[in-house]
């Protein structure tokens, strides 16, 4: 038989409902615990946060207004301070795949907040006076204005705080590294095969390159993210919400994140589509396309370390293997091209929720913010790991560089001004069939003198007029 002094009674619309007796949330929210079982994904505990700074800032926003009671607002906003402090973290139990505007996890919120907040004012849980959470916590709100606002909020909080400097910092090693290589000549490779010389430099100031572009790119996809959809209420007209509720929010979640927020001129689009976020995954997913092709450049250069390129030394971070002593892996590199590999399947799914805006509403919200922002938190650990423990500890293997170079076929790319390109081919071959070096080959051919190929064919003189 059920204990029942574990348990107490709440009512919703539905009829009644036990909750557990030491739980915040409500009747709404246990309905959905039990009925919506998918998956072991809960919404990530940044979202609540965010949610609870954006019922805080809504509770002052009515209460500037004149709409709700000091003594119920100033409770509330407190409840959202124990919320964004970590102190109700368990209370969020909810399944990412839920409905598609997010209602359960909104409800969640105003259940919890409206709880806490009748606690702090000596009542106990489950009573809903003197805080109710629609009439109070959801006031001037719908989900359907709520859950986007929380959406852009908890994304752009997660990004400033993590993406964007750990962007910064991978930028800074790769200029780091591309200043101490500048020096260093070695053979380029293109289709994977031998190319002309070029210095480990150049190499590692492209990778600075491509990230200068993406901070770029990622702080342009963030200015769509600042305009909010709160004040639209259920379908973008703005229902039960008083005049200028949307730009007196704004101002009061701006105060509260540092984050300079502004209304959406047109909230039937903002509730409708979420072509901000879509934007906002391709570029994650443009991040995890050059975290990919870096990764692999370096794992590549450091391959062997005899039997391959073996240009670069990695850290020595971990053994690499249970059966062959000695051997290191690059798992760094391994690690962040496996979260490339998450971020370009979540940028899919983001692509898909983006089409589902049907009518007046987007109905795939939450899959959409889970995903980007797993994306934006896999990105932001992967790549300051990536760059503490692999890039700042990269090494040149100047012996191995020279080697290669001296030993590539395609220094006789230089001699083709001064003799033609068939001639220079003939060299190539030659040298590639008899196994001699370019320069026995050249001689050998009489296209050349010494003086001459060692004057043309000097790797140093090879480098052009980089631009």
């Amino acid at each position: 038989m059920k204990d029942t002094e574990n348990f107490r009674i709440e009512k919703d619309a539905l009829g009644t409902v036990e909750v557990p007796a030491d739980r915040y949330w409500g009747a709404q929210t246990e309905r959905a615990r039990r009925n919506i079982k998918n998956g072991w994904e809960k919404m990530q505990i940044e979202l609540n946060h965010a949610f609870a700074l954006q019922k805080k800032a809504a509770a002052q926003a009515n209460m500037e207004l004149g709409k709700l009671d000091a003594n119920l607002g100033a409770a509330i906003g407190n409840a959202c301070d124990d919320i964004v402090a970590g102190k109700l973290d368990a209370e969020f139990p909810l399944a990412v795949w839920q409905t598609g505007s997010g209602t359960q996890t909104n409800m969640n919120l105003n259940e919890v907040v409206a709880n806490r907040a009748n606690e702090i004012l000596g009542q106990p849980l489950g009573t809903k006076n003197p805080v109710h959470p629609n009439d109070h916590v959801n006031m001037s709100q719908s989900s359907n204005d709520s859950f986007p606002t929380v959406m852009h909020v908890a994304l752009l909080l997660l990004g400033n705080e993590l993406l964007v400097p750990a962007l910064e910092n991978f930028r800074h090693a790769m200029e780091a590294k591309a200043k101490e290589f500048a020096g260093l000549v070695k053979i380029g490779r293109t289709h994977l095969q031998d190319a002309t010389p070029m210095t480990l430099g150049d190499e590692f100031q492209a990778y600075a390159h491509q990230c200068q572009q993406n901070e770029q790119r990622l702080d342009k996809a963030y200015v769509q993210l600042y305009e909010l959809p709160q004040g639209g209420t259920a379908v973008g007209t703005g229902l039960n919400a008083p005049e200028n509720f949307d730009s007196v929010f704004c101002e009061k979640i701006s105060a509260l994140t540092g984050l300079l927020f502004k209304p959406c001129p047109n909230k039937f689009y903002a509730l409708a589509a979420h072509d901000a976020l879509v934007n906002l995954s391709g570029k994650l997913n443009t991040i995890a396309v050059t975290s990919n092709k870096i990764a692999n450049d370096i794992r590549l250069m450091a391959s062997g370390p005899r039997a391959g390129l073996a240009e670069i030394t990695l850290p020595a971070n971990e053994p690499g293997s249970s059966i062959m002593p000695g051997k290191v892996n690059p798992t760094q590199a391994e690690a962040l091209t496996q979260v490339a590999a998450q971020v370009m399947g979540n940028h899919v799914t983001v692509t898909v929720g983006g089409t589902q805006g049907h009518l007046e509403l987007n109905v795939f919200k939450p899959v959409m913010v889970y995903s980007l922002l797993q994306s934006t938190k896999l990105l932001g650990d992967a790549l300051n790991s990536f760059t503490e423990n692999c890039v700042k500890g990269i090494q040149a293997n100047e012996k191995r560089l020279k080697e290669l170079t001296d030993a590539s076929l395609m220094l006789v790319t230089a001699l083709t001004p001064h003799i033609g390109y068939d001639k220079a081919a003939d060299i190539a071959l030659k040298a590639h069939n008899e196994g001699s070096t370019l320069k026995e080959a050249a001689l050998a051919l009489g296209y050349v003198t010494a003086a001459d190929f060692d004057t043309w064919a000097d790797p140093k003189t090879m480098l052009g007029n980089k631009r």
